[in-house]
């Protein structure tokens, strides 16, 4: 039976094909094109709402105080927060910015938005590259489109939150799999590190179990397993480092891990996360339309991708951390529900594999 692979042209023993994508023009544009779609889909948090003071965005205001610069002795909250510095980092050339220019905007929250925008963009780009190996390039941008009008972007990613940094970096990190740019793993684990602690083990759970696959599928990979343990200890170091120098004494990454651990039972927790309705306002139709097409992308993603989603649900029951932790399962696993869901849309007849190929070849 002819896989997708193969019906987008792909080489022997399985490899992924070379991208479709227009090239470094084409990118160029469709990345100011989706800023601009990201900052439309942001613009309430300018002006109509405050998301420091709306159910379900209670992070924001720590978020908001590193970037404005403001005193923290004034908030209270955990110290690990303190350390998901990226995207407040990129906020505030903007924040200064607004301060002088736009009096008639919130500053604090131009510069997240403008950041987030900055990395949703990106990781829409990313998602029609990756989509364009193996599927039409209209329907890699329709992934992409779906992808920025999923619940999760314009309200969480886009509201003052910091996920389109971990988002951005996992989708790189898929990228770097998919193209066999090994090498490029220790720098999405310093910059995936810098925009969010939990990065680090979904990032390390996602490509060990794509090199897993990968493995039993074609032999022997014991070379790029070195750079799975390059971007643990990139990682690692990086949050050890960051949390160390704000806080101004060593902190070793499992003092964060159980400062993370809330002291409630485990089962209890888990349950919490699921039957909260914010976790499948993100899931809602993503998950039941994009499941029809998952066959059609590589084995090793869908299994790095459920991996590492599960390992974000446990987490998440671990701190406790209620329908929230549907964000953090959507920066894994929603830009290839996205492409999925796109692909059904594009193909709705497409019911097997043999018939794509057929369909691809006209």
């Amino acid at each position: 039976m002819e896989s997708l692979q193969t019906s987008s042209g792909a080489t022997a023993g399985g490899r992924v094909p070379q991208t479709r994508f227009p090239g470094a023009k084409y990118f160029l544009l469709l990345w100011f094109l989706f800023v601009a779609i990201c900052f439309g889909l942001g613009y309430p948090t300018l002006q109509r709402y405050d998301p420091r003071k709306t159910g379900g965005l209670s992070d924001t205001h720590k978020y908001y105080a590193t970037t404005t610069g403001a005193d923290f002795s004034v908030y209270i909250f955990k110290d690990m927060f303190r350390g998901r510095v990226l995207v407040p980092y990129v906020a505030r050339p903007f924040y200064w910015f607004a301060l002088k220019y736009l009096p008639q905007w919130n500053a604090g929250f131009f510069g997240l938005l403008i950041a987030n925008a900055l990395f949703c963009a990106t990781t829409a780009c990313l998602i029609v590259s990756i989509g364009s190996k193996f599927v039409d390039l209209s329907t890699a941008l329709l992934g992409a489109t779906l992808y920025l009008l999923s619940f999760a972007i314009p309200n969480l990613q886009l509201a003052g939150m910091i996920d389109s940094g971990e988002a951005c970096f996992m989708i790189a990190l898929t990228w770097s799999l998919l193209t066999d740019k090994w090498y490029l793993l220790p720098l999405w684990g310093l910059l995936g590190a810098l925009a969010k602690e939990t990065f680090v083990p979904f990032s390390f759970v996602f490509s060990f179990t794509w090199w897993l696959v990968e493995r039993r599928q074609y032999g022997s990979q014991s070379s790029k397993l070195k750079w799975i343990i390059a971007l643990a200890i990139v990682g690692l170091v990086t949050v050890s480092t960051v949390h160390s120098m704000i806080l101004g004494q060593l902190k070793w990454p499992w003092q964060i891990a159980a400062e993370a651990r809330a002291p409630v039972n485990f089962f209890i927790a888990l349950w919490h996360c699921l039957k909260q309705g914010s976790f499948w306002l993100v899931f809602g139709w993503l998950l039941p339309l994009g499941i029809w097409r998952l066959k059609f992308f590589p084995v090793a993603w869908r299994a790095a991708a459920i991996a590492a989603s599960v390992l974000a649900i446990i987490l998440g029951a671990y701190s406790n951390a209620g329908g929230t932790v549907g964000r953090a399962t959507f920066d894994i696993i929603g830009p290839l529900l996205s492409l999925s869901v796109a692909l059904l849309l594009a193909r709705p007849f497409a019911v097997s594999e043999k018939t794509f190929a057929a369909d691809e070849h006209g």
